[in-house]
């Protein structure tokens, strides 16, 4: 007799197994029957007074996921769905062009001007993901990273959306590394991107407890241009950092003259509304290499790519 077996044996049956063994008598298959297992019930589950439970359930799963792939640390990208590709970008403008419309042409002009913020958001992720990857016994210079599935320390993750969230998970992906994308339900622009490692791409109901997961593992917060979305995101933040409900961490914008057009900052301090320190919550940043030294300051990664030459990402 197996002794160890039989003393690690489950005294209950589990859920799962209970689940398979309760067959319902046909005079209860009914939809007003009430037969159907609690945690089997969808109609039950999505009831307004279980609306606790879900938010439970919607903060555990991501939770537990991420705990099983090992990932504990991650730097958030942060930035509008909107921004196109350079080569996206460049159809939208030649189509605009051909039809000869002057408000639909000056459109896709600003979306080719704001295109290079997604190379730098792919060019970055490719420099966290490459170098922070986990292999310190080989010289990954000498394998094929397009093929490897990297093991990384730190992950990056995004909203998982188009745009510059794309740009985020594509960087990782193309040099072999894993990343996260927290997708939420909306009527448009959240379709996931194909570049989000499957088992990491999560769905969301409650934008609470999405914003939350952002934060939980992260290093730090880099934000490109967005609208009210990315906005929401950077200034709760800020607001969490600035009143210690949470550490501080670095906070990057990239694009110095989109964020001081779009925010006056010193009008904040002037009237009082922010202290003068406040701004040293975040940096700006106009490049990816300018980022990756910023981080590396800040935790002691290895010298920058610029400096070294190593992990060029060719876009």
């Amino acid at each position: 007799m197996d002794t160890k077996t039989e003393l690690t044996a489950r005294n209950f049956p589990s859920a799962q197994e209970d689940v398979g063994n309760a067959a319902i008598a046909s005079r209860y298959k009914g939809p007003e029957s009430a037969y159907n297992l609690a945690f089997t019930d969808t109609d039950f589950l999505l009831r307004d007074e279980l609306r606790p439970v879900r938010m439970q359930l919607e903060l555990l799963k991501p939770e537990l996921i991420q705990t099983e792939q090992g990932i504990t640390s991650t730097i958030v990208i942060f930035g509008s769905a909107r921004i196109a590709s350079p080569e996206a970008a460049a159809v939208l403008l030649a189509q605009a062009q051909t039809s000869g419309d002057g408000a639909e042409i000056k459109r896709a002009q600003m979306q080719v001007q704001m295109a290079h913020y997604y190379n730098e958001a792919r060019r970055f992720a490719a420099i966290v993901t490459s170098r922070t990857q986990d292999i310190s016994t080989q010289d990954i210079r000498t394998q094929d990273i397009s093929t490897q599935d990297m093991s990384t320390s730190v992950h990056v993750v995004t909203g998982g959306g188009p745009g510059i969230m794309e740009a985020g998970n594509r960087g990782a992906f193309e040099v072999g590394g894993r990343s996260i994308g927290l997708n939420i339900v909306l009527p448009h622009e959240q379709e996931p991107n194909p570049y989000i490692t499957p088992e990491l791409c999560f769905q969301f109901h409650y934008f609470a407890l999405r914003k939350m997961h952002f934060l939980m593992r992260s290093i730090a917060l880099v934000c490109f241009p967005g609208g009210f979305g990315t906005l929401d995101e950077l200034f709760e933040t800020m607001t969490l950092i600035q009143t210690g409900k949470c550490r501080k961490r670095p906070i990057l914008l990239f694009g110095r003259d989109f964020w001081t057009r779009l925010i006056n900052f010193d009008v904040l301090i002037e009237t009082g509304m922010i202290s003068a320190n406040d701004v040293h919550l975040f940096c700006f940043v106009e490049t990816a290499e300018e980022a990756w030294a910023v981080l590396s300051a800040e935790y002691g990664f290895d010298a920058p790519p610029t400096q070294t030459g190593e992990f060029a990402v060719d876009i």
